[in-house]
């Protein structure tokens, strides 16, 4: 790896790291992962100044926050979440049409009373005025939960984190309702929850994205220029400006 090539990081494993590897092979320029496929790093066909490195996805979204990666292929839900200063570190070069999942609130069923946001914030209150305690709200996902309810002026809750299922905390006492993603809602039916109205934080996808705050060198643009023409990126250097 050379200190001016372009450093990608797509996912290391399963269905995102398939398709972001079909798309760059239909470009022309296929991966090929050291060590007999094995290895957490890698080559791009055609374009030798860049760097492939394989990380799980949320390596890939703080990597690009920190400008330690140029590009990468991570959902947007994660990109949003570890870069608190989004549109100040990251671009978004182009949604990929894979890895679907909306980040949702979502509560139990027996909350009948409870169907959008507004309703949820006024029993936030009256929860807190009947049990002393702030509603705790399960997620991973702390920073968008917190941006979303303050949009509406929702302040009588606590984050607990996730560290395992959170679809399941409802249910064991662990928490009252969940902020987490759904691609089909079925694992939320299945453990008796439903999504309020309104209560969809993102609609999240595969994103190629970039960092603004990445060291761009002369042969990194180089490359990007190839990569934005196979990939229809437009002036993708012109959007990574900050």
């Amino acid at each position: 790896m050379s200190d001016d090539s372009l450093i990608l990081a797509v996912p290391s494993k399963g269905r995102l790291q398939e398709a972001a590897f079909d798309m760059f092979g239909a470009a022309g320029f296929s991966v090929t992962r050291a060590k007999g496929g094995r290895g957490y790093t890698g080559e791009m066909a055609n374009l030798p100044q860049v760097s492939v490195l394989l990380l799980s996805a949320g390596e890939i979204a703080r990597g690009l926050d920190a400008g330690e990666i140029h590009l990468g292929i991570t959902g947007e839900d994660l990109l949003r979440e570890y870069a608190p200063d989004f549109d100040a570190s990251i671009a978004l070069l182009k949604p990929l049409g894979f890895g679907h999942a909306d980040v949702v609130v979502a509560l139990p069923q027996g909350w009948i009373d409870v169907s959008d946001v507004e309703d949820l914030r006024e029993v936030s209150v009256d929860f807190f005025s009947r049990h002393g305690r702030r509603m705790r709200v399960a997620t991973k996902y702390a920073n968008l939960t917190h941006q979303f309810f303050s949009a509406f002026g929702l302040t009588d809750y606590r984050i607990v984190e996730s560290l395992g299922a959170t679809e399941g905390a409802p249910a064991s006492g662990a928490a009252e309702l969940i902020v987490d993603i759904t691609s089909s809602g079925a694992t939320l039916a299945a453990n008796d929850l439903k999504v309020i109205r309104g209560g969809t934080i993102l609609e999240s996808q595969a994103q190629l994205a970039g960092s603004r705050k990445a060291p761009w060198s002369a042969n990194a643009l180089v490359s990007l220029k190839a990569l934005a023409g196979a990939l229809e990126l437009g002036d993708a250097a012109a959007k990574l400006k900050p």
